[in-house]
Order: C-alpha cells, then structure tokens, then sequence
C-alpha cells in the first residue's frame, strides 16, 4: 500500500495575537501540518508562515518587535519562503497604520497606509463578497464565494509599482462604503484582510489553495 505523501508543514506564528487557534485547526483541515509556535527554528524551516493578527495595529505591532516576530518574517521573505498574514496580520505588512490618531510604523514589506474605512457602520463585521484579480492563486475555483471580515481599518489604495523581472501582485478587492484590499498575493507573501478560518468550506478551500503552493512559490 503506497503512503500517503507527508503534508506540508506550517508555523502559526505565536506571538499573543489574540486566540488563534481555530486558524490552527482550519489549516489542518485544509491539508497542513499546522503548529501554533514562537519557536524560531520551526518558523525557520517550516514550508508556510502563517502570521495571524486580532486587534489594533500598533498592539500587533509591538507584540511582534517583542518576539521578534517581525525579524523572522522579513529572514523567510528574503529568503523566497512563503507567508500568509490574516487580518491584522496583513495590515502590518504595509509602511504605516494610522488609527485614531496614532501613526505606527509596519513591517514595510508593501508600500502604503493602513487608515479607518469611510462606511456609516464600523466594524465591517460579516460575510462580503470579493473580486479577485488575474492570475489568482488563492481564489481558484472561489471567485463566486463570500468571506468572513470583522475590521474597521484597511489597506485601501496600492502605490506599488511593478519592477522587472517580478510578476505583477494579483490584488483582490472588496467594498464596504468605500474599496479597500481583501488580498493581496505577491510572491512569497500573500494576505487576506478577511479570515478564512472564520469563512466555513470557501476559507478551508482557499488555505487549501496556498498550501498546495508552498513548495512552488517564487518571486
């Protein structure tokens, strides 16, 4: 009887963010072999990243400097390995959050500001569509589907611009009185403002999607 091939590997970084646990579980059901760790060597190593983020920008923030969470995610990107940031989690992958008057400086792997969505009714708490862009990993077979969002602040333009010879970012947007980023793919680093652990068979489906892609990420 052949074995079954071993699954993929994937660090839930454990930074304090809040429970995180029903992301763990969400990527075993989608495939991996998930652990909720802060240990550097298993982040190091494993096949995905996963960067989970509950509450205001400047906590996560601080949160990730103390564990040196933040060192670890630019050593993986730098060296071409993949990561997922969720929520927050993909908030501080930008240059800047401003929230409520207070400007924290991000991880600065994406250029632009993170800034409080112009809608009646904050939080944006609830189910929403999604339109994905060209190209998408993430979305294959999901483009229909509606995901989980529970925020009030967002990524809601994209300054970057394409160098040569890397392939354009696939951005993926949303409304909710105003558009913002839903997700983003580029490279190794991928991100949704949206939980897919929270988002029941089309979020299991869509981790599904980044994990049979770890092995053949690239820039």
């Amino acid at each position: 009887m052949t074995e079954a091939p071993p699954r993929p590997t994937v660090a839930v970084l454990d930074y304090g963010s809040g429970n995180v646990h029903s992301a763990v579980k969400a990527l075993i059901a989608a495939g991996a072999d998930a652990r909720l760790t802060s240990d550097a060597g298993f982040v190091r190593d494993a096949d995905g990243l996963v960067v989970p983020g509950v509450g205001a920008f400047h906590a996560v923030m601080a949160a990730l400097r103390a564990q040196r969470g933040d060192q670890l995610i630019e050593r993986r990107l730098a060296g071409g390995r993949p990561v997922l940031g969720i929520c927050v989690g993909m908030q501080v992958m930008f240059d800047l959050g401003v929230e409520r008057g207070n400007d924290t400086e991000g991880l600065g792997e994406w250029p632009g500001t993170v800034t409080q969505l112009d809608a009646p009714v904050l939080p944006h708490m609830g189910w929403n569509t999604v339109t994905p862009g060209e190209g998408t990993v993430l979305f294959r077979g999901l483009e229909q589907e509606r995901f989980y969002f529970v925020h009030s602040f967002a990524a809601q333009s994209w300054p970057m611009v394409r160098q040569d010879p890397f392939r354009e970012p696939v951005l993926t947007w949303s409304t909710y009185g105003s558009s913002f980023l839903a997700a983003v793919e580029n490279g190794p680093l991928s991100a949704t403002q949206f939980h897919p652990e929270k988002s029941g068979e089309a979020g299991i489906r869509l981790l599904s999607n980044w994990i049979g892609g770890l092995a053949g990420a690239t820039l």
